[in-house]
């Protein structure tokens, strides 16, 4: 199915990732009641002018999500206190095999980047 076709009531699609919010808190991995969320980050420092010390911040590195576990609750969605994850009304996401279904930091903000289109919803 995809955003062209009718999508049932309730829908939310997939979820995709906005990285440059993303401070690799952790919360969406800890709370994922299936752990589908695979996270992984680095610590740099980061001086900011005027600032009397360099400060430590989390850099992404990875982040997947395997939708071949992944029960679409959207607590992951729900919780990130940065808004780096959202519901993306696209079905099109296929794969010939499992290892197909983990999705890695380009396909989930491409996902993002079609937030603007809205779904066509059934019953409405």
């Amino acid at each position: 199915m995809t955003t062209g076709d009718r999508m049932p009531a309730h829908s939310h699609g997939v979820i995709a990732l906005t990285a440059s919010a993303c401070t690799s808190c952790m919360i969406c991995v800890r709370e994922c009641p299936v752990w589908c969320i695979e996270l992984e980050c680095h610590d740099e420092e980061v001086t900011e002018p005027g600032a009397r010390r360099p400060r430590t911040v989390s850099v992404l590195d990875a982040f997947t999500i395997d939708y071949g576990l992944c029960m679409y609750c959207g607590i992951c969605v729900d919780l990130c206190p940065f808004d780096a994850l959202a519901w993306q009304p696209d079905f099109d996401y296929a794969a010939g095999s499992a290892a197909g279904l983990v999705q890695g930091i380009s396909e989930l903000e491409s996902w993002r980047n079609n937030l603007d289109e809205s779904p066509k919803v059934s019953g409405s």
